[in-house]
């Protein structure tokens, strides 16, 4: 059984994808794509723009040297431009588990199979390296591309947080979708059905 160390420099790739930590250095690579029209509106973080894309970035690191998140940033190494970032969080070495969320990736790399290899990589060092039991997701109510993205790669629905966060419009609140994947869901379907999607040989 190997721990999650934060001070480790994972490296998760394929022919398609490279997942490695976030540094401050690439805010440069993401800008342009920060800067998108609605890619941060059910996000309660904000990285549109330089200054806050860089306290975004900086956040992601202090929470990693606080052993609280791990961020990556992602590569697409077919397109070879930088795609977005990624992020493990809320690890328990007694409860072998962890979330898996903050993703966001630039419009270009969506639909195009770059999830599904992230997802592939992430889930694989989760239950395979780490011997996790399990890895949480959450996505706001009405964000139905990320809750569908969730569903593609064998996410299981366990309920929902009502009224968990203010809604964005400033009226009320709003609730969060929680799913999840099991290392039993991974052993038994999604590993399989995740290498058929994305071609991969067994």
């Amino acid at each position: 059984m190997l721990n999650f160390d934060f001070d480790s420099d994972y490296v998760l790739e394929d022919d398609y994808v490279r997942l490695s930590p976030l540094k401050l250095e690439y805010v440069e690579h993401l800008l342009s794509i920060s800067n998108e029209p609605y890619l941060w509106t059910y996000m309660l973080e904000k990285g549109n723009g330089l200054d806050n894309l860089t306290e975004y970035v900086l956040s992601a690191i202090n929470n990693r040297n606080s052993r609280k998140e791990y961020p990556f940033i992602v590569y697409d190494k077919v397109a070879k431009q930088y795609a977005g970032t990624t992020r493990l969080y809320e690890y328990s070495n007694k409860l072998r588990a962890i979330k898996l969320g903050h993703t966001w990736y630039g419009k270009l790399f969506r639909g195009t199979g770059l999830n599904k290899h992230c997802k592939y990589l992430l889930f694989e060092f989760a239950f395979e390296k780490l011997k996790l039991e399990r890895i949480g997701f959450g996505a706001h109510a009405e964000n139905k591309i990320s809750i569908a993205a969730m569903k593609s790669v064998g996410c299981i629905k366990e309920g929902v947080l009502r009224n968990f966060i203010p809604s964005f419009d400033g009226k009320g609140r709003a609730d969060i979708v929680l799913m999840s994947i099991l290392k039993k869901d991974w052993e038994d379907k999604v590993k399989i059905e995740l290498k058929d999607k994305l071609n991969i040989k067994i």
